[in-house]
């Protein structure tokens, strides 16, 4: 597990693989919403680390990529992370090599532990604004916006919101909307999530159909991910064969429950 490292809450560097569990150190993890070729990426942030070395560049140090949208979640959670007393980050985007496959299957079947380990998750809705107020009310904007956002939609994100003992709600201004406890009951009503859930209960203590039903409206870019994104909330793991179908997938994830639910 490779981690973004931050000690003035400005600028980050990419840490040594952890290999082992008990050498991680305590980390911030982001969950927000993928924005087609605008993310940060592996490649990337190894390239901004040799130019960190280059005279020219020596002061900025990591000077974001023109028309790369997706520095400002790393800026924020920097930020972020050392108003909370925290060195460490991990964002998906960037700290996974996705060229090596090996890597790339063993983060996959990590990540829900990974998102549980997190001292906090920051959720980031890109598509939800603190401005202006709707009109004859005293709720700020952003609630209406908040129950519509596409985090809610997408698959990757149902373990992103359970999984972790804290996770904190901030609007694309990177302003705290509120924690997961707080906005239970919007969530519920968004997602019909039981509020137990919500609120940290094993995942145990609610059936397969009900958690299955849990991701029935949320879709992912690839039809297997749907399937792989549900690992975690079984507690199991899958080898991934990307092009085997949904169908195909989602027996594979029946069959391991059914093994590990006897």
């Amino acid at each position: 597990m490779r981690l973004l490292e931050t000690t003035d809450g400005r600028t980050y560097n990419l840490t040594k693989d952890f290999l082992r569990k008990d050498e991680v150190p305590a980390y911030a993890i982001l969950s927000h919403t993928w924005d087609a070729d605008q993310e940060v990426t592996f490649d990337d942030i190894v390239e901004d680390n040799k130019n960190r070395y280059s005279k020219l560049r020596a002061s900025l140090r990591l000077r974001p990529r023109p028309g790369k949208k997706g520095y400002y979640k790393l800026q924020f959670c920097a930020r972020q992370a050392k108003r909370d007393g925290l060195r460490y980050f991990w964002v998906d985007t960037c700290c996974i090599d996705k060229k090596n496959l090996a890597e790339l299957q063993k983060a996959i079947n990590s990540m829900f532990s990974w998102y549980r380990d997190a001292a906090k998750c920051y959720v980031f809705l890109s598509d939800v604004s603190i401005a202006g107020r709707k009109e004859n009310s005293e709720s700020p904007a952003w609630q209406l916006a908040f129950a519509k956002s596409r985090w809610f939609t997408r698959g990757w994100t149902l373990q992103e919101l359970l999984a972790p003992a804290v996770v904190e709600f901030f609007s694309r201004e990177g302003v705290y909307l509120g924690d997961r406890l707080k906005l239970k009951q919007q969530i519920h009503d968004i997602t019909d999530i039981p509020s137990r859930a919500l609120c940290g209960a094993s995942l145990d203590e609610f059936g397969i159909d009900e958690r299955l039903s849990w991701a029935v409206e949320r879709q992912t870019t690839r039809e297997e991910d749907e399937v792989y994104a549900l690992l975690g909330i079984f507690g199991v793991s899958l080898p991934f064969i990307y092009d085997e179908g949904y169908d195909k997938a989602l027996r594979r994830l029946l069959d391991e429950i059914a093994k590990t639910h006897v």
